[in-house]
């Protein structure tokens, strides 16, 4: 049987993130793709000029008629703007026992409009990152969830320990938006108690939307396909820098990655 991923994300009408990258990734691994919608946005690649929440009740459905109809054998959240789709994605995945779950935190865009609720980061750490099997945040995400400053590959290593004591079980702290090497890009997994970093030649370019969501998509499907975490993590990690070192010149602000690499 094909390998089944459901990712529950908002849509960007770009095409470039969310549940739309989400599916280019999982098809790219040769995964069967299901969406449960959180949010609906007008994006392009300059930006978010709008936002409509889907009611946490009927994000709750969507992943209660797959995980009764389909089956579910890995998920990956991304966009949860509010508290109320939070807490019903966190009943989902306890009530139909979703075990392989890749959190990526989100909470800006890439031009830095807020996908989240300040008031919903709280219910997102209490509720949510308990329920990870890996969690994938970047430097202001992790800042924001474990109250700590990170300016070194020390604090990287202190951060994903305080995330860890959260309940978390994997931490992929990711290393893009810290410039601890001009001209490399140092990530921080942090699983059952050891530490590996994973160092790949930073990509200069501008399109780089989507990386988030392709990555975290890219764990969750490998995680599907019966991988161990750190390979998953590792494999995903790859695919990323294979899609960044491709990525496409669309539009005129942040062009997406490529992936139809396979």
């Amino acid at each position: 049987m094909i390998p089944r991923c459901l990712t529950i994300a908002g849509s960007d009408s770009g095409g470039g993130a969310g549940i739309q990258a989400d599916l280019k990734t999982f098809s790219a691994h040769r995964v069967y793709g299901m969406t449960a919608i959180t949010s609906i946005t007008a994006q392009n690649t300059q930006g978010v000029f709008g936002v409509v929440d889907i009611p946490g009740e009927f994000v709750y459905k969507q992943v209660k008629v797959i995980a009764e109809d389909i089956g579910i054998d890995s998920a990956k959240t991304g966009m949860l703007s509010n508290e109320d789709i939070i807490i019903s994605v966190a009943k989902a995945v306890v009530d139909f026992r979703i075990e392989k779950l890749v959190v990526d935190p989100v909470m800006f865009s890439k031009s830095g409009f807020p996908l989240i609720k300040d008031d919903a980061i709280a219910a997102l750490t209490k509720e949510l990152v308990p329920l990870s099997l890996v969690i994938t945040p970047n430097k202001h995400e992790a800042e924001k969830i474990s109250g700590n400053e990170i300016n070194s590959e020390k604090d990287m290593i202190d951060c994903a320990r305080a995330i860890g004591s959260l309940g978390a079980k994997c931490i992929v702290l990711k290393g893009g938006h810290i410039n601890l090497k001009e001209d490399e890009v140092i990530d921080i997994i942090y699983y059952q108690g050891n530490y590996i970093k994973l160092s790949y030649p930073r990509v200069e370019t501008k399109n780089t939307h989507g990386t988030g969501c392709t990555f975290s998509a890219a764990i969750c499907a490998n995680l599907a396909k019966g991988k161990d975490v750190v390979e998953s993590i590792k494999l995903a990690r790859a695919f990323l820098q294979l899609s960044l070192e491709n990525s496409l010149n669309i539009g005129k602000g942040f062009g997406p990655l490529n992936h139809n690499l396979t």
